[in-house]
């Protein structure tokens, strides 16, 4: 459902989400991908010179890359190279603040690296955040003895079994409904949250600017109470070990008495990230198909098209599961928080 000029986009804006400087972004072909290399002789041998001529040190590759791939890769061009869940859990990594969430993104990278050859274990040995696939010290590819790897994951398991259960018990204690807010990275989720909290949370135009979870009381017109809970953002191709990973924190998600799915409307992949996110609900055990639940809040209306964007507000008022709003200029909260109100029979 998407283009191939929109994945580049996304592509770039991830690696820059971690400060690096994209000197060239391209789009390839390939009809099938090469066992050895991913990409065909042809495309290693003209990149090779481009790299060589631009002096680039890292080459981010936005698929799955096998061990042996992205090893021939490197070979190849003398760089190093990184595929799109390296690049997600090098976010991550960077990003990450709590002792929760530091655990987490560990347990993820760890999963990733235990099924390959790997450099050493640089991301203990670096002053800023991430999980050592961008360098540091020990270049050199290192095989991680697995044992210690899965000794590792054991433990992190038992630290995040215990938050499982601290969540569990402040849950059992919660007199007010919860409500979450689940969409795709930089839907604006964070600045609807400020906005129905006034919580002064973390919000920009970045992709995973938020990345631990963050819970606020909120009071609805009513006078109601209500607990916010605000989510890492999800986003295609979401690495399989960051869903297991962040399962404990996405418990809020299935505990909810209520999920607000924000969406960023005026984006040309909506439609596509719409699916992504509904795809990742149901791996976690949501049901997308349930309108008494789920409540679809179509964001960022103030970007649109003046034709679009009443074709969307009719949309909206024809189908209760859509609430059309624009978080940064407050339009459409009153609907909302309306919304919220009859759901949760205030």
């Amino acid at each position: 459902m998407r283009t191939a000029e929109a994945r580049l986009e996304e592509a770039v804006g991830l690696a820059q989400a971690i400060d690096l400087e994209v000197a060239e972004a391209q789009v390839l072909r390939v009809e099938r991908p090469t066992p050895a290399s991913f990409l065909g002789p042809g495309q290693v041998e003209r990149l090779k010179g481009l790299v060589e001529e631009r002096e680039i040190g890292l080459a981010v590759v936005d698929a799955a890359l096998t061990p042996v791939q992205q090893r021939n890769l490197e070979r190849a061009w003398s760089c190093k190279v990184i595929d799109r869940t390296g690049l997600i859990l090098e976010i991550f990594g960077a990003r990450a603040r709590t002792r929760e969430g530091q655990l987490q993104v560990e347990r993820a990278a760890l999963s990733y690296q235990r099924s390959r050859l790997v450099r050493s274990w640089t991301h203990l040995e670096r002053q800023r955040g991430g999980f050592g696939f961008l360098g540091g010290p020990g270049e050199s590819q290192l095989e991680i003895d697995r044992r210690l790897i899965a000794e590792r994951i054991e433990r992190i398991d038992a630290d995040l079994k215990r938050v499982q259960w601290t969540r569990h018990e402040q849950r059992k204690g919660r007199a007010q409904p919860a409500v979450a807010l689940v969409g795709y990275t930089n839907a604006g989720k964070s600045t609807l949250f400020n906005r129905l909290t006034d919580a002064g949370v973390f919000a920009k135009d970045l992709l995973f600017a938020t990345l631990d979870p963050t819970m606020r009381r909120a009071k609805l017109p009513s006078g109601r109470e209500i607990v916010l809970s605000d989510t890492v953002g999800f986003i295609s191709d979401l690495p399989t070990q960051l869903v297991a990973a962040f399962r404990a924190t996405l418990e809020e998600v299935l505990e909810a008495d209520l999920i607000l799915h924000v969406r960023d409307v005026a984006h040309p992949d909506s439609e596509a990230q719409r699916e992504d996110v509904l795809a990742v609900l149901s791996e976690l055990g949501v049901d997308p198909e349930e309108p008494d639940r789920l409540v679809e809040v179509l964001n960022k209306v103030d970007l649109l098209p003046e034709e679009a964007r009443a074709k969307l507000e009719a949309q909206a008022s024809r189908e209760p599961a859509l609430v059309a709003i624009s978080a940064v200029t407050g339009e459409g909260l009153d609907r909302l928080q309306a919304r919220l109100e009859e759901l949760l029979g205030a």
